[in-house]
């Protein structure tokens, strides 16, 4: 299409959007810079029009706007992102959601709830208070459901409670033709027709808008113990964390710090811990004694492995004090180098193949000419890699570009996924391939049949083939 005809197009669109949401359809240049960035190296793109919708109703307006004027759409939640998914890269229309923030509906008997797409997840943690129960899928920014859905992340808890994707029990998605459907049901299990919930979960804003959820709940633990743990060595912190899996020992969670985000951890927030490899641990279910058992079991393994100093927290503000540390870990990394960016990325490997990625992958780095930190979600055999990078240095983003490639193929050849919560965006495009071979062609299908016009959040994830070929 020629450039004049897309610049009528949008113009036509911004003013009927005008016309739908008045001062809540917005093109001033503050508001589309806000929305051209999540919290990824790339590089930013602004939108040509951000709206703040209230209902489904709404964004399925909006939707229909855009089909009329071939105007592309991107959903945007907190902006917390990791690999450019926010980015509108083909301009367009940018869909706040965070003003549909209202938690529709608690059901303490079915352990289940209802929330619109913009609440985050501490809001609805906080409406949960006093009903005993928990949505515990914990990525470490206070993100918003539908984000978090969108991306399916998971973090902290997933080797307990499992990651948006088992979480997730139905939806509401505005199609690309402004269609509104409800996926799943409140049943905990279904064998009636595809399973479109788990489509849409992950599928990034390429697919739909995903306006509303319905997740499942889980009791609060009675009991909750915390630890943390130095070891001599890298390799004896993961090998305690394939252990403990291998046992069965049910840890909520074990994250893995290696001695460079401790440094920078200690700095950064004030703490005194040992600047070695650590291991998180928390330990969670309905009695005092079950804990203590499950604790006891892993500091034994630890100690087996070069572990030592083996730290217990019962109370809920040493808890916290000790998670509050680890979720500022992207925060402390970047305070290592003032004005610095970070690149975060990921990968997952089966959990016998940990040690030796996780290995290879240090000693690949190790000479680099930025800090490098690593953060792991190990328990499920996730770990992320923070490359503290000068944002004016061409050198060294390619460096970083080059580092991160070889471990991603590493992980890809050792049965892994090149991202195992961070999800594709417009960063990991590039080795879905490698990854899915054939099947990523049944995507292009799937995309080409709900967004035959490749306006939802166009060049992520995918291409389509028509696309590729120009």
């Amino acid at each position: 299409m020629p450039t004049e005809t897309i610049q009528v197009a949008r113009a036509a669109a911004v003013a009927e959007l005008k016309r739908l949401l008045g001062a809540r359809a917005n093109d001033s240049a503050s508001v589309r810079e806000h929305h051209s960035r999540g919290e990824s190296y790339h590089a930013p793109a602004a939108p040509d029009i951000v709206c703040f919708p209230h209902t489904t109703g709404e964004v399925a307006d909006i939707v229909r706007i855009s089909a009329r004027h071939q105007v592309p759409v991107v959903a945007f939640g907190a902006g917390t992102s990791l690999e450019g998914h926010v980015h509108a890269v083909h301009g367009g229309i940018t869909i706040d959601l965070r003003e549909m923030n209202k938690v529709l509906r608690v059901s303490s008997d079915d352990l289940d709830v209802t929330v619109e797409a913009g609440v985050t997840r501490k809001q609805l943690n906080k409406a949960l208070h006093n009903t005993g129960l928990t949505f515990p899928v914990d990525p470490g920014a206070d993100a918003t459901i539908g984000g978090m859905a969108a991306t399916r992340a998971s973090g902290t808890t997933a080797v307990r409670y499992g990651t948006m994707r088992e979480n997730v029990l139905g939806l509401t998605v505005v199609l690309a033709d402004g269609t509104v459907i409800h996926t799943g049901s409140r049943a905990r299990k279904s064998s009636a027709g595809y399973d479109l919930t788990r489509l849409f979960v992950g599928s990034e804003g390429t697919l739909g808008v995903i306006t509303e959820l319905t997740l499942r709940l889980h009791p609060l633990p009675e009991a909750v113990s915390a630890a943390v743990c130095a070891f001599d060595s890298i390799q004896g912190a993961v090998e305690t964390v394939i252990a403990t899996i291998q046992l069965g020992i049910p840890v909520a969670r074990m994250e893995l710090l290696d001695e460079v985000q401790m440094d920078a951890v200690n700095r950064y927030s004030k703490t005194t811990y040992a600047a070695a490899p650590t291991l998180f641990f928390e330990f969670h279910s309905d009695s005092a004694r079950h804990v203590a058992d499950q604790a006891e079991a892993v500091q034994a393994i630890a100690a087996e492995r070069g572990g030592r100093g083996f730290e217990f927290a019962t109370r809920l503000e040493d808890r916290e004090r000790l998670w509050q540390a680890r979720h500022d870990a992207l925060y402390a990394a970047l305070a290592l180098r003032p004005g610095a960016r970070a690149w975060t990325t990921d990968v997952c490997v089966p959990i016998s193949r940990l040690a030796e990625c996780v290995l290879d992958t240090k000693k690949d780095h190790a000479g680099a000419p930025f800090p490098i930190c690593l953060v792991g979600h190990a328990g499920d055999g996730n770990f992320h890699l923070l490359y503290v990078l000068d944002p004016e240095s061409a050198r060294e983003l390619d460096e970083a570009r080059v580092l991160n490639e070889r471990m991603v193929m590493r992980a890809l050849a050792m049965g892994g996924t090149c991202s195992g919560e961070h999800g594709v965006g417009l960063g990991k495009m590039k080795y879905l391939e490698a990854e899915h071979g054939l099947a990523l062609e049944t995507m292009r299908t799937i995309k080409r049949a709900l967004d035959p016009d490749n306006r939802m959040n166009p060049g992520k994830m995918l291409e389509p083939k028509s696309a590729l070929q120009q």
